[in-house]
């Protein structure tokens, strides 16, 4: 400590300090101690008989990160898909396959069952099906009313709507497991919205009873305007004129079932930020009526993901473009990039494969993560997978020297020691190897991924300077050289960690 001009004082860390505190967390980089907190968050939200577009990548990139990090940190996390399974696009299907006369068995009234168990239409099917019903119900008032009775009388629980609605649920899932699986990502909860429909009919009576829920137009809404909106608040609909219940009906519910069956203490919707209006209506009316428990509710919302001309992304073609298509996308580019730098030629095709597919699903999602979620971003693959620069691929490469190297000190039977601090690059190595707990908790309280990824890509520079400067395999003496060892080890260890919590893989070698 010294005394710096007046009203200064300058804090150096000793190097024994250091080391020890490295020696520390090179036992456990990750302790991942139990705060007792849990922590639900939804994301995903894809729609039954919809393929997954590009437009959902978003979603499933920062919900899966946030809840990796939310684990590391200690939380309990239930992560929760929320399919939109219950919505208008169901009674727009059903109308449609009645008009086409593809199952008539699920709209004869005097079928007392059972239906039959295959399904009676593909995914293929819905995908070409949905779009033609949407097209008519905008294009034909007649057709609009004819989908919405056919909703209602779904959520009545009519027996062929029913039996029908849950083949288009479990072709679809078998679609969504592939693309979830594609991005290795799980969830815990498979539920949809009408996983609470139960619920709603008592919901209902109760926020009557206690005088929150009022008629409007013929619509029960539940007002939520506030005297200091700068702008007023619509209120929150909750069972249309005709009917109808909406996804405020149903969210309000999933708040209800979320808090009784697991207690949480936070709850996260990883939902487009032009959502926001939305959420605001459903936590003040959930606030409203006492239905949160102990939880705090908060929209995670985030920007949009553009091509190069600066609009949503899609197809050359003009439309949507399928998610499955753009991993696809993301492999070839890989492919690519690996055979412009030569690696893995004489690696078998299988194994090349392999790396290709972490490669490219590298660098979509750390190119989409590598932006504050709350600003738009352009996707540029020929950018995102060069091995160069801030990219996934970058930091993958980097994790594949070094466990190369440890592979070498093993074969060549080197001793791997604790890391120590013996010059410059060595301290700044360790202090930002120290600073990891600071990182992951920041990230966790902005809800900020991008962190994790500046944290991942300066570490990565650091011990390049590190590595560019001393000797390690080659060093004479063992004591130094099984230190630096020490310290690569534990580099790769905190960089493969963070990596896995963005949802990367690092590949064996390259």
């Amino acid at each position: 400590m010294e005394i710096a001009g007046p009203g200064f004082l300058n804090l150096d860390l000793r190097d024994d300090a250091l080391n020890a505190r490295a020696a520390v967390l090179a036992g456990r980089p990750f302790p991942a101690v139990a705060n007792g907190k849990t922590v639900m968050i939804d994301f995903g939200g894809p729609n039954i008989a919809k393929p997954m577009a590009a437009h959902h990548l978003r979603t499933t990139i920062i919900g899966d990160c946030l809840q990796r990090l939310y684990r590391a940190n200690g939380w309990r996390v239930i992560s929760d898909v929320h399919l939109g399974d219950w919505g208008l696009q169901m009674g727009q299907l059903i109308a449609e396959i009645e008009i086409e006369g593809i199952a008539p068995v699920y709209f004869d009234v005097n079928f007392a069952g059972p239906y039959p168990d295959e399904a009676p239409v593909s995914l293929d099917d819905l995908e070409t099906l949905y779009p033609r019903a949407s097209a008519a119900c905008k294009a034909d008032p007649a057709r609009l009313e004819a989908a919405r009775r056919a909703t209602v009388d779904l959520q009545a629980g009519r027996p062929g709507y029913r039996a029908l609605w849950r083949h288009f649920v479990k072709v679809t899932e078998a679609g969504l497991t592939r693309e979830f699986a594609s991005l290795g990502v799980k969830f815990d909860l498979w539920n949809g919205e009408s996983s609470v429909d139960a619920l709603i009919p008592p919901m209902l009576e109760d926020l009557k009873a206690r005088g929150l829920a009022e008629l409007s137009e013929g619509a029960l809404v539940v007002p939520v305007a506030r005297d200091d909106d700068k702008k007023p608040l619509p209120p929150l609909i909750l069972v249309k004129s005709e009917g109808g219940v909406l996804y405020g009906t149903t969210d309000l519910a999933t708040v209800i079932e979320r808090v009784r069956d697991y207690d949480p203490d936070l709850i996260l919707y990883v939902v487009d930020h032009r959502q926001h209006g939305h959420f605001e209506q459903v936590f003040r009316a959930a606030a409203k009526a006492k239905l949160c428990g102990k939880a705090q509710l908060e929209h995670v919302g985030y920007g949009t993901m553009n091509g190069l001309d600066g609009k949503p992304f899609k197809t050359r073609a003009g439309g949507a473009m399928k998610l499955f298509d753009l991993i696809a996308m993301a492999k070839t580019e890989a492919e690519k990039r690996l055979a412009e730098q030569g690696i893995g030629a004489e690696f078998s095709a299988e194994e090349r494969s392999e790396i290709a597919r972490k490669v490219g699903i590298a660098a979509v999602k750390f190119a989409d993560l590598s932006n504050h979620r709350t600003t738009d971003y352009i996707f540029d693959l020929e950018r995102f997978s060069k091995f160069e620069g801030k990219t996934g691929p970058y930091l993958q490469y980097a994790a594949v020297r070094i466990q190369s190297m440890l592979r070498k000190a093993r074969e060549q039977g080197f001793e791997v020691g604790l890391p120590a601090v013996h010059s410059p690059e060595e301290r700044k190595l360790i202090l930002q190897l120290l600073a990891l707990s600071d990182w992951l908790a920041a990230a966790e309280e902005k809800r900020a991924p991008n962190m994790l990824c500046e944290y991942a890509f300066e570490l990565a520079q650091n011990f390049s300077r590190f590595y560019g400067e001393h000797h390690v395999l080659s060093e004479a003496d063992p004591d130094l050289r099984a230190a630096r060892l020490g310290l690569c080890a534990l580099v790769l260890a905190v960089l493969t960690g963070v990596l896995d919590l963005l949802g990367i893989e690092v590949p064996e070698r390259m």
